[in-house]
């Protein structure tokens, strides 16, 4: 799908630099850098921010409940938090 008409960027290029693990955070100015083009209108702005979030949701998702289970495992910690209440 057509996301950015004055460029004429889709979904696909979007979610193709998302993704791309050299390039984290990717910030919606950045897209249209790494894509050789600028904001025209601004319109799609929006819809790309969106699109940058879904393509990093589950990456997200497994970062976090990653480190939620490792934080779970780490007993010193826990006694820490003990100790201090």
């Amino acid at each position: 799908m057509i996301v950015c008409s004055c460029n004429i960027l889709s979904d696909h290029d979007i979610r193709a630099i998302a993704r791309d693990p050299e390039y984290v955070p990717p910030r919606v100015a950045e897209i249209y850098n790494r894509l050789g083009c600028s904001a025209a209108c601004g319109r799609c702005a929006r819809t790309i921010k969106t699109i940058i979030d879904e393509a990093l949701d589950p990456c997200a998702n497994a970062c976090c409940s990653g480190a939620n289970s490792q934080l779970a495992n780490d007993e010193p910690a826990q006694e820490l938090a003990v100790a201090v209440s």
